[in-house]
């Protein structure tokens, strides 16, 4: 089987490793010149973990991951206000890891055969039934047996094959910032802690890294979904005057095409594949960055994809992925919108209160049902393989 993937995120990389690990020619696209610097320190944990430790991947992860034992908020001069122990939260084993290595790993470990364009992507996508031919940015045409779209919140190939994007899009009311910078003095102040600013409507979260430099994470509430013209602008405006490091991080945000910029949306598309085209990871079922498990979910479901695909034809692989994973991942985003409220408080009454939930998870029972309540329920979709049922018809 021939393979074209678009996208060489979590996701796309998760799904080329597999399926050329079992013998089928794959091309990855993406329209980016190269890999992204950017992105969030993410809590990975649950069946993205299961689908790693399947592929032989942890051990590799191990070697790039950061040891964060609390996150702690603080006031406007650096004060802790509270903290709470991350692991625990998880509900089980916790790796926190940089999108970038997270990414660097898998695209290491990508089999020699995987043929890998960057600075290419899909213009147009037709299905011819038995084939789909994917005309690309660079002129050239790609024929395939399967066009799997892993290209993100924004898909290019939902987009062509299913339609606008307003159609998918679940604005949940915030807007997100990531960018890295480098001072010694904001680094001292965060290595070995996530730390986060105790703050209504916007929020900013740092971390020292091992190479000296400083992981930003910003959030804020906006009515609007509308992304700014001039990001760096925008940054620097809305996170004005929330005191402590915030100044000086701001002092230096890079330049725009440096930082990661978003709105906050999960994506529901009401089908997963038409014909020979599928979508994976974000581009079908974005959780957001409220449910905390997007690139978990984008592993285990690229996982669960290619291992359908070894076991029926297309048409049932695809149909048995969705049957399969959809649940799992429509479980999680209703999580993440459960706790949206909680997530960054609107009001001096929320901050209080989400302080005080905050500190009863110290004892254990209430950090067992917190966990339960963030992570949601467990699933086996990946270590338990199943077989598409075979039609008697």
């Amino acid at each position: 089987m021939r393979v074209v993937v678009c996208g060489a995120g979590i996701a796309g990389l998760t799904f080329a490793n597999r399926m050329s690990s079992s013998g089928h020619e794959v091309v990855l696209l993406d329209r980016a010149p190269g890999p992204r610097p950017q992105g969030y320190m993410i809590d990975f944990f649950g069946p993205g973990l299961d689908a790693l430790d399947a592929m032989g991947l942890l051990p590799a992860v191990d070697e790039v991951r950061y040891h964060v034992d609390e996150a702690t908020l603080v006031d406007g001069r650096g004060r802790r206000t509270v903290g709470v122990r991350t692991p625990g939260l998880a509900g089980g084993t916790l790796v926190n890891v940089l999108r970038p290595d997270l990414e660097g790993v898998l695209r290491a470990r990508l089999p020699a055969g995987v043929d890998v364009r960057y600075g290419t992507g899909p213009v147009a996508v037709t299905d011819r039934g038995d084939r789909v031919e994917v005309a690309l940015t660079d002129g050239s045409t790609l024929g395939a047996d399967l066009l799997v779209g892993a290209d993100g919140v924004h898909s290019t190939v939902r987009r062509l094959v299913f339609g606008d994007e307003r159609e998918y899009l679940r604005y949940l009311g915030f807007h997100t910032a990531a960018f890295l910078f480098d001072a010694p003095r904001v680094h001292a102040a965060t290595r070995g802690r996530f730390t986060l600013t105790d703050t209504v409507g916007r929020q900013m979260g740092f971390y020292g890294l091992r190479d000296g430099r400083v992981a930003t994470f910003a959030v804020h509430r906006t009515p609007d979904p509308t992304t700014p013209a001039d990001v760096r602008e925008s940054v620097r405006d809305t996170y004005r005057g929330l005191g402590w490091i915030v100044p000086e991080a701001l002092d230096l945000c890079p330049p725009s095409e440096e930082i990661y910029y978003d709105q906050v949306s999960q994506v529901h598309v009401p089908e997963w594949s038409r014909g020979r085209v599928v979508l994976i990871g974000d581009a079908c079922h974005a959780v957001s960055l409220l449910a905390g498990q997007g690139a978990s979910l984008g592993v285990a479901g690229a996982y669960v994809l290619a291992d359908q695909l070894t076991r029926a034809p297309v048409d049932r692989a695809t149909a048995a992925y969705e049957r399969l994973w959809r649940p799992v991942v429509e479980e999680r985003q209703r999580v993440g919108r459960a706790g949206a409220r909680w997530f960054l408080p609107a009001s001096a009454v929320e901050l209080v209160v989400r302080r005080a939930a905050l500190r009863l998870t110290r004892f254990p029972a209430v950090s067992r049902w917190v966990a339960a309540t963030i992570v949601g329920k467990s699933t086996d979709v990946v270590t338990t393989p199943r077989r598409e049922p075979i039609d008697p018809a």
